[in-house]
């Protein structure tokens, strides 16, 4: 084998080492350096990427999760809605600007280092579970851009609605960054308050015309991953609040639609209070809610799994399905208590792997698409 150690090289070495007593040391140490390039010329090293996300954080109350999600070292935060609570019944503006100011001050020093994504749901749309029909919504996607300071010259500053998307190139494994907006066009539920049915109706609408055109055309866009920020789930079924299935026409849309394409694709919501993983055929999707507002009931719902069935079937019905969390697409078990999600993306492998995390940091679960 040649190595490229010829004569030349030893007597450029003895150059540099005229005294003989020192020439064996600088030969050794070549020798080292030598088979020392040779061994780490075959190492690679791997590049990670990780991006944290989350939802429903409330102004008024602590915040102690970001303390966690600093030691993971995060190079993004994703915001999945609900990102202050300002809506107030009559859809006044006033708490939401007084919302924006208050979480202003909350949000760590770090965070401005990172890249930050943000989406709304209802609470920071200004009305609860509020839709198309929300009269101020322009006036709150104005309010919105401003405290994400979203540049001027940004297409969402000059048309209806946050939805937009964005190819993330991060070292050659390329993401395409789809935000949808499901307030801002989404037709009117089928009651004014939950437990919330199913509409038959298949002129309503989660996205509407538009956007619908507008993700149908994005998703054909080249790269290695598709990740989906929805502020409401896409693939659960069987709850009483929002979802999409609210709208069973667009869920079995938006599905067909992601199957559509070859690249893998990853839904990412929040809006729950809850946290957990489901899937459906090559469809992931990972709840990650709430970073400090728990359900009131998160510790009774927690107890409920040691209860047998029989016993639990006579809670009343309503008060049940906002305890017991069952959905044929749940894969595991409901995390009721502050949690954030984190995608880790290994761009040499193009391994992507997905977790929940607990307000100190550990895993609850995790999983890998």
């Amino acid at each position: 084998m040649n190595t490229g150690l010829g004569n030349n090289f030893f007597l450029s070495w003895a150059f540099l080492c005229p005294l003989r007593k020192r020439y064996n040391r600088c030969m050794k140490l070549k020798i080292f350096i030598f088979v020392l390039s040779i061994f780490t010329s075959n190492l690679t090293y791997s590049k990670e990427y990780l991006i944290g996300f989350g939802s429903c954080i409330d102004q008024e109350f602590p915040q102690p999760i970001w303390n966690s999600i600093e030691s993971k070292d995060v190079d993004a935060f994703m915001f999945l809605g609900d990102n202050v609570y300002g809506d107030v019944p009559s859809g006044d503006l006033k708490k939401l600007k007084q919302s924006y100011l208050v979480q202003a001050s909350k949000f760590p020093k770090w965070l401005k280092e990172k890249k930050v994504i943000s989406i709304w749901d209802d609470h920071d749309y200004g009305i609860n579970d509020g839709g198309a029909d929300f009269k101020n919504k322009r006036e709150a996607q104005k309010l919105f851009l401003d405290f994400w300071d979203i540049p001027k010259d940004d297409i969402r500053h000059s048309r209806d609605g946050l939805y937009f998307n964005e190819i993330l190139d991060i070292e050659g494994f390329k993401i395409n960054l789809i935000v949808l907006d499901t307030r801002f066009f989404r037709s009117k539920l089928t009651s004014d308050r939950f437990p919330y049915t199913s509409t038959d109706n298949r002129d309503t609408t989660v996205l509407g015309d538009v956007q619908w055109k507008w993700f149908e055309e994005v998703i054909e866009m080249e790269s290695d991953l598709i990740l989906v920020l929805s502020s409401i789930q896409v693939l659960a079924t069987e709850h009483v609040f929002e979802r999409w299935n609210l709208f069973p026409h667009e869920r079995s849309k938006i599905i067909k639609t992601l199957n559509s394409v070859e690249t893998k694709s990853l839904i990412i919501s929040g809006d729950r209070h809850k946290g957990g993983l489901y899937k459906k055929d090559s469809l992931v999707e990972l709840t990650s809610s709430s970073l400090n507002k728990p359900v009131k009931a998160a510790r009774i719902s927690n107890f409920l799994k040691y209860i047998p069935e029989f016993i639990i079937n006579f809670i009343p019905k309503t008060t049940r399905e906002l305890l017991v969390e069952k959905d044929k697409l749940l894969t595991t078990e409901i995390y009721n208590f502050e949690n954030f999600g984190l995608i880790k993306i290994n761009t040499e492998s193009e391994k992507v792997e997905i977790s929940l995390n607990d307000i100190n940091g550990n895993n609850i679960f995790s999983d890998e698409i």
